[in-house]
């Protein structure tokens, strides 16, 4: 009998030890890597870092991630990508650094005359829920967001009318390249991480970006002249996307506290969009820059001039077979909401 219960106790005790064992295993925390492209002074990058260090501190440690700006993991170009194939498991970058890829997504950049951060950011993640669309199906899309109206900068000759734009070299990408296109300038794509650098030696005559990219870029102290050309101002979207199989390692309940976070980030980063354009803005004028106004007349033919991109863009959508008018419309009204 003492035989049967000391094997008893033996098998009891044997199954406490696998339980603390697995207990102490699920108790590890799932650690992640974060690839942004912005260097770590910006405010954008800034937030990226806030917001992981907000997600490890709301799931009590159960994620830890390890955060790296500045492109130090992937490239700009390379980071959505590099989160579908596991090179970091968040990234942060520019939908249209993968042309072609995210043409419903993309249809958010069209210049459509966009004012500010907030209003751009609610509209873009407006186009994700009501689209869905597959082409962000290879990762796990945390938020989007999108900057405030993306104007015309140059460093030497001041664009006062559409004309001045000829014979101008644009650093550009995607949707603002085109813009330059149609304004009469020649755009020369590359990513942001390039432009100080072929405007400081003259690769490049300016290059068209939101006020923020004054300060947040420093291009502020290389550009001279900012042409407010409003009615044709484009935006650029963001993504924030985790690998889909490092979010399935995440509990129900881990999940459901970074989607909170992550509906919290959307108001951050349109706010921030906005209040880093100021910033910009007056980083700008205290270099020497000047801001070149329209009036209504100039205003409206520049607004003319980038509208065949929107049809152009609309008749390219339905060749995919996505109903092109009836997604930029979408925008449109949405945008008209906002601002």
């Amino acid at each position: 009998m003492n035989r049967k219960r000391s094997i008893l106790v033996f098998i009891l005790s044997l199954i406490m030890i696998i339980m603390c064992a697995s207990v102490a295993v699920s108790a590890e925390p799932v650690k992640l890597t974060y690839s942004c492209f912005f260097p770590p002074s910006h405010i954008q990058s800034i937030l990226a870092e806030q917001w992981s260090r907000e997600v490890e501190k709301r799931t009590n440690g159960a994620v830890k991630i390890e955060y790296f700006p500045g492109q130090t993991l992937t490239k700009s170009n390379q980071c959505y990508d590099g989160v579908v194939e596991g090179l970091s498991d968040i990234g942060f970058a520019v939908l249209a650094y993968t042309p072609g890829r995210f043409p419903v997504m993309l249809a958010v950049d069209l210049p459509l005359g966009y004012t500010s951060g907030v209003a751009a950011t609610k509209v873009i993640n407006d186009v994700y829920n009501q689209y869905k669309p597959k082409e962000l199906d290879d990762t796990k899309v945390m938020y989007l967001h999108a900057h405030g109206p993306g104007l015309v900068f140059t460093k030497d000759k001041p664009v006062l009318k559409m004309e001045d734009m000829k014979g101008l070299k644009f650093r550009s990408h995607g949707t603002s390249a085109e813009v330059v296109k149609a304004l009469g300038g020649t755009p020369i794509a590359k990513p942001m991480p390039e432009t100080y650098e072929m405007l400081q030696k003259g690769v490049v005559d300016g290059a068209v970006y939101p006020l923020e990219s004054n300060k947040g870029w420093k291009l502020g102290e290389v550009i001279r002249h900012c042409t407010a050309n409003f009615s044709s101002a484009y935006t650029t979207s963001f993504f924030v996307v985790m690998n889909k199989d490092k979010w399935k390692l995440l509990s129900p309940d881990v999940q459901k506290t970074i989607e909170a976070i992550n509906s919290e980030w959307i108001t951050k980063h349109g706010e921030a969009w906005d209040t880093s354009d100021m910033i910009g803005l007056k980083y700008m004028l205290d270099q020497g820059g000047q801001v070149i106004g329209q009036d209504s007349k100039e205003s409206a033919r520049w607004k003319a001039a980038v509208a065949p991109i929107l049809e152009s863009y609309a008749k390219e959508l339905d060749a995919k077979g996505l109903n092109g008018k009836e997604i930029i419309d979408f925008i449109g009204t949405a945008l008209k909401k906002y601002q």
